[in-house]
């Protein structure tokens, strides 16, 4: 077993709305996959990771902004709405605390050699939490706070962050743009929300820009001629997935084309790379997927190539 699937029930309380996709039946239809698949009998179980300290928040966002979340944060049963795509209920902070606190848990798994790998089925996302602003569904941003646990409590000097949701991963990259120890590779549909990233010029931001319509073919294409090189040239150290499968043909919030063996083969080169330069250490975090069928069928074939299945 080493691959560990990091999660906690609290996540599954966060609610926006009724009607919003970022449901909290976004987890129950992953972990109903997994059990039909029987991938349960093949992962270390971790259900109740710890809250994120606000000093390890503080590292990737301002203290202001960490303040004002928490004093914004329901007590009772109600909303707070942080932007119009993004609100708290009475349950929200303390599941982005711990969905926060899940990709921290992996970080030292993996790095303790407990695992070799870690999927955190977590919600609320994280990739577009920039340093100062909620937004598109994201309070904390759960890679970036990963990606700096790792440097400074580790003591790593090279973590990549490999992005393939529909959407550009425009909070983490406000957060590392400026800091290259961390090589973020973003893969999204363009024009299209945050409509962001096309024209970033940075040596470790990697942004490759695809247009909709996109198949599986044009986008291994778009991966190995962008982002395998650049991999390849940083070496790093540990890798993150920012896990996002609404990039699935099936899924109605992007236009893109990958099916589940898309996702397999990117694991799947990821982890190659991984082999060669970071002791085959990943840590992959849920970000977009809102077709739940698709989004249940492509987290197993996911997990189950991070596990050698």
């Amino acid at each position: 077993m080493h691959t560990a699937y990091i999660t906690h029930p609290l996540c599954a309380k966060h609610l926006i709305a009724d009607w919003h996709p970022e449901a909290p039946a976004r987890l129950a239809a992953i972990d109903d996959r997994l059990h039909a698949a029987q991938l349960f009998d093949y992962l270390c179980h971790f259900h109740h990771p710890p809250l994120a300290t606000k000093e390890q928040l503080s590292r990737v966002h301002d203290l202001t902004y960490i303040d004002h979340i928490f004093a914004s944060a329901p007590t009772e049963p109600g909303h707070y709405e942080l932007d119009p795509d993004t609100a708290m209920n009475e349950h929200s902070l303390a599941a982005a605390l711990h969905a926060a606190g899940a990709a921290v848990r992996a970080v030292d798994k993996v790095m303790a050699s407990k695992v070799q790998n870690a999927f955190c089925a977590i919600r609320p996302p994280g990739h577009h939490a920039t340093r100062n602003q909620a937004m598109g569904f994201c309070i904390f941003n759960n890679v970036a706070v990963a990606a700096a646990h790792a440097l400074v409590e580790h003591g790593l000097k090279r973590v990549a962050i490999v992005d393939f949701d529909v959407h550009h991963g425009n909070g983490t990259e406000d957060i590392f743009q400026a800091d290259e120890r961390v090589l973020l590779c973003s893969t999204f549909q363009h024009p299209f929300y945050p409509y962001s990233g096309a024209d970033t010029v940075s040596d470790h931001i990697i942004n490759v820009p695809l247009p909709a319509g996109t198949t599986g073919r044009a986008y291994r294409a778009a991966f190995e001629a962008r982002i395998l090189p650049a991999l390849d040239a940083f070496k790093p150290e540990m890798i993150l997935f920012s896990a996002g499968f609404d990039s699935h043909r099936e899924d109605d919030m992007g236009q893109f084309g990958l099916v589940e063996a898309d996702f397999i083969w990117i694991t799947e080169t990821v982890m190659d790379i991984a082999a060669r330069h970071a002791d085959k250490r990943i840590v992959s975090v849920l970000e977009g997927g809102y077709d739940l069928n698709s989004l249940g069928r492509s987290v197993a074939a996911h997990i189950k190539t991070l596990a050698g299945l």
